[in-house]
Formats: structure tokens, sequence, C-alpha cells
């Protein structure tokens, strides 16, 4: 479904990201883990279109995308719910969720999508007349994904989906996410919990300083010692 290829990025002089190469492919969970400052996030707003590529290719569904402007890639397909969360605060859960759908025009769609994303998130439903400001955190990641949901992406984009969550809503989170999954949805995740990362993924990629240095599936990078001693505290 996405193939990234030989990707250069720069911001001034500096290099972020410096020829990385990666596939993610239809009903895939794939994870891209690395320490802070590695490139991860770099390389989400790289293939969303908020950051502009030096050189190099993204190709979706066999479409090179690398010049189309980052609102035309929701419109086919890539949506994503970004580190940090960014809910619109003053407005309410439903509006955020609304603004979600605001490129699309079947209101039968985006109904049977509202219902499924407050089946997937209860709470969601339970507050949609509230400010969103006035969310938990875990509430608030909820929304930012419920959001992303909303464009009915072929692929979902989560950056840091466990930042800030305590221990019980991370794995309510990471089995939120199989389940978005298993319904047909393709996730490229990244995530700083390598271990919660690489459980629930189907392939994953290690980036140090703007390279990737290692790739595989998920169950064969949990059990490389490389990875225990790096990332799982091993």
């Amino acid at each position: 479904m996405l193939e990234i290829k030989d990707i250069h990025v720069h911001y001034g002089v500096i290099e972020a990201l410096k020829g990385i190469s990666f596939t993610v492919n239809d009903g895939e969970i794939v994870t891209l883990i690395g320490a802070n400052g590695a490139g991860k996030t770099t390389t989400l707003q790289t293939v969303s279109g908020i950051k502009k590529p030096t050189s190099g290719q993204i190709i979706l569904d066999g479409r090179n995308i690398t010049n189309t402007s980052a609102q035309e890639r929701v419109r086919i397909g890539i949506s994503q719910s970004p580190e940090g969360r960014r809910v619109f605060s003053t407005l309410t859960v439903l509006e955020n969720l609304e603004l979600g759908a605001f490129l699309r025009k079947d209101k039968a769609g985006i109904a049977q999508d509202l219902k499924r994303v407050y089946e997937l998130f209860p709470r969601l439903e339970d507050r949609r007349k509230q400010a969103a400001g006035t969310l938990s955190g875990g509430e608030q990641q909820m929304l930012a994904m419920g959001r992303a949901l909303m464009s009915r992406p072929k692929i979902l984009f989560l950056d840091e989906p466990s930042m800030g969550l305590s221990p019980l809503l991370v794995q309510e989170i990471f089995n939120i996410i199989q389940d978005i999954n298993k319904s047909g949805t393709t996730i490229l995740l990244v995530e700083q919990n390598a271990r919660m990362a690489l459980q629930i993924a189907h392939r994953a990629y290690v980036l140090e300083t703007g390279s990737i240095v290692l790739s595989g599936t998920g169950a064969e990078l949990m059990n490389s010692e490389e990875i225990k001693k790096a990332y799982l505290g091993g």
C-alpha cells in the first residue's frame, strides 16, 4: 500500500532522514521504534505531507504522491493522529470528530463512521457535548484517534499514542489499535513504548539518527538481543 523510497529530509543544513526506505502492506500494523531524535515523527510528517522531502519518493497504492499536498493526501486515504493529541480544546468532542470528516460529503457514511468511533471509544459518546480541553489525557488520545478515523483512511498514522498515559490506559489504547486494524484499517505506528509496539506489530523498523538500522517481524525484534538491550531493558 505504502512505499517509501530513499527519502532524505533536511532542517536547514541538518539531515534528519538519511535515505530511508520501507514499505507498509495492506492490512498490516507496521511500527517505527527508536530513541528521541531518531526521525520517527519527521518520517510521519513527511509521508503525510506536512514536511517536504529533499529527495526520494512516496508511493501510495502505486501513485507517486511525493509532491501532493497534505490535504489531498487526506482525501486519498492518509490520516494522522499527531503526537501530543492536538485536539481543538474549545470545541466539543462531537465538533472535533466532525472536523475529522471535513473533506467528506457522504452524510450517511459520516454518520456510520461516527457510530463506529463511539463503539470503539464509548467515553467519547458520553462526553460528546463536552469541551475537548476538559477531557483527561487518555480521553483526548481517544478523541485524536477517533478524529483521524473520521476521514475513513486507508492507512492511519499514530504518533506516540501511549505518551503520558497510565499503564492501564496504555493497554486499553493498544487493544483498540488492534481492533481498528482487524476491522480493515492499515496502521503505521510510531511509539516510544517499544515493548507494546512490537507485541502488536506485524513488522517493525528501527530508526537511529535518521537511518533504518534494523527491520523484521515484531516477534523477531522482540527476541533480538540488540533490541532487548537498547529498548526493552533486557
